[in-house]
């Protein structure tokens, strides 16, 4: 099978006001990517919703739309998504475990969010949300860190792995809906009634809470709470 995977972060400075970090990928076959693409822009046009879909613009007004994009969400059965929530980065020790690099930590989450997606029978292209200009040589090492673990070692598994712009790509749009809902539950906030709604919405889909790891076989929307080694 062909697999195309997007993915996006969310407070994954280092120095932020968010004590949170979140990983999210959506993902579906490849031959259902153009026809899931042209279905969330035509919610978007009933909807009168111009430009990009984001969790940030999560309001009132727009409260019935983005209830709508999380119910296609769930009753598509071709799309899922995966997470990595870092509950506590103030917990985190890099110079022990990641050379005393916040930006190692990063690509080692992305490899611990994509190697539970990804499978060696599959054709998996992968689409990052652009962090900086300077992360092309790091995301051809995690390339090679995710094929090697599954014992791909001429590169096969992924036909491709780039940066790309969210506005450009309405499936990555739809992984930072469903990430900022979820990073939005852990971080404790309750400043916007609407962004509740929508939280409580995927709450009601999945009929479980969102702040405690899922089971792994849950592909639909599923949950890993990372927790930092002691010591």
């Amino acid at each position: 099978m062909s697999v195309t995977i997007y993915c996006d972060e969310s407070c994954h400075l280092e120095h932020d006001d968010s004590n949170v970090m979140g990983f999210g990928a959506v993902w579906t076959n490849r031959a259902s990517v153009k026809l899931l693409s042209l279905q969330l822009r035509d919610i978007k046009r009933r909807h009168k919703a111009a430009g990009e879909l984001k969790w940030t613009k999560v309001s009132t007004s727009k409260l019935d739309f983005y209830q709508e994009v999380i119910d296609w969400f769930f009753e598509s059965e071709s799309l899922h998504f995966r997470s990595l929530i870092v509950p506590n980065k103030g917990a985190l020790n890099h110079e022990k475990f990641n050379q005393g690099s916040h930006d190692d930590f990063y690509y080692k989450m992305y490899f611990s969010l994509l190697n539970k997606i990804l499978s060696p029978t599959d054709q998996n292209e992968i689409y990052l949300d652009i962090k900086d200009t300077r992360s092309r040589l790091k995301v051809q090492k995690l390339r090679d860190v995710l094929c090697n673990d599954k014992y791909d070692f001429t590169g096969e598994m992924i036909s491709r792995i780039q940066h790309a712009r969210s506005h450009e790509l309405e499936l990555m749009q739809l992984a930072d809906l469903l990430l900022g809902a979820l990073v939005y539950k852990h971080r404790g906030l309750t400043g916007s009634y609407a962004k509740q709604q929508i939280v409580q919405r995927i709450e009601a889909r999945t009929g479980r809470p969102l702040l405690h790891s899922s089971t792994l076989s849950y592909q639909k929307f599923n949950v890993f709470v990372w927790r930092a080694q002691v010591g």
